[in-house]
């Protein structure tokens, strides 16, 4: 499908969860969230069914968010499921990698080949600094368990103060080239303030170009990540939901004063 600006949508984001392990400092207060009750949440059933339609409407690359979701139970089983929908050529996730290294065979297996991860400094220091909780030989076994098992590509997204002359951006750009990783280096965003660059060594930023839309994971249907516009799939319908989030997508981002990077998926 094709909007008002003539740009090609066929890409959904599914945020399956607003909750995260992780406490990171550009994304979440040190308190936590008041979640989403489950209650609200999309079923399986539903993001499967949701998904075939969109796959009937043009979409063909999806990409599973969070928060992160890899805390949502079952996430394997709902991998499984997507992989099974025919007509997606790229299925993908994001994630911060605390978990992968459980969950990196069990993904592969059920149909998952191209993964990001979450990884802004090499410095353990740092890492737990910025992620207030986590740790850093987490993610870096996650990695190479997701190598091990046959993930490809698998890319690394680094948040940056600016761009990736930074030293910590540059310790994550050598990581990446000794372990044929692909670093993407993401300028801080602020949704309230409306401010956001180009993704260095990946699409987003590109508004001109922007193909893609957002699925919340309590069925609020967003498309654009800087905008407060939202169609609920649930009391429009699937197809009426996608029909609009598309013919109201935006030329460029402005601001967002409804949603955060945790419940939005990044």
């Amino acid at each position: 499908m094709f909007d008002q600006f003539n740009r090609r949508i066929n890409y959904l984001r599914i945020s399956v969860t607003d909750r995260c392990n992780l406490r990171c400092t550009y994304c979440m207060p040190e308190e936590g969230i008041e979640a989403i009750p489950h209650s609200q949440i999309l079923t399986f059933e539903e993001i499967v069914e949701f998904t075939k339609i969109a796959v009937a409407k043009g979409f063909d690359k999806f990409r599973i968010t969070g928060g992160e979701p890899l805390v949502r139970k079952g996430i394997v089983n709902l991998v499984g499921m997507l992989s099974q929908v025919k007509g997606i050529a790229d299925l993908g996730m994001t994630t911060n990698g605390t978990l992968l290294a459980s969950f990196a065979k069990d993904l592969y297996d059920a149909g998952l080949k191209r993964i990001n991860v979450s990884l802004d400094t090499l410095d353990p220091e740092k890492y737990q600094k910025i992620t207030r909780i986590g740790n850093l030989n987490d993610v870096l076994d996650g990695l190479m368990e997701a190598k091990r098992v046959g993930f490809n590509p698998i890319k690394l997204n680094c948040v940056v103060e600016k761009n990736s002359s930074e030293p910590d951006a540059q310790g994550v750009r050598e990581f990446a080239r000794q372990h044929g990783f692909i670093p993407r280096f993401i300028p801080k965003m602020s949704l309230e303030e409306g401010t956001f660059s180009v993704v260095e060594g990946g699409d987003g930023g590109h508004c001109s170009t922007c193909n893609r839309i957002r699925l919340t994971s309590n069925g609020v249907l967003k498309p654009c990540l800087f905008s407060d516009n939202g169609y609920n799939i649930r009391t429009l319908g699937f197809e009426k939901a996608i029909e609009m989030a598309i013919k109201n997508k935006p030329a460029h981002g402005t601001i967002n004063h409804t949603g955060k990077f945790y419940n939005l998926g990044g």
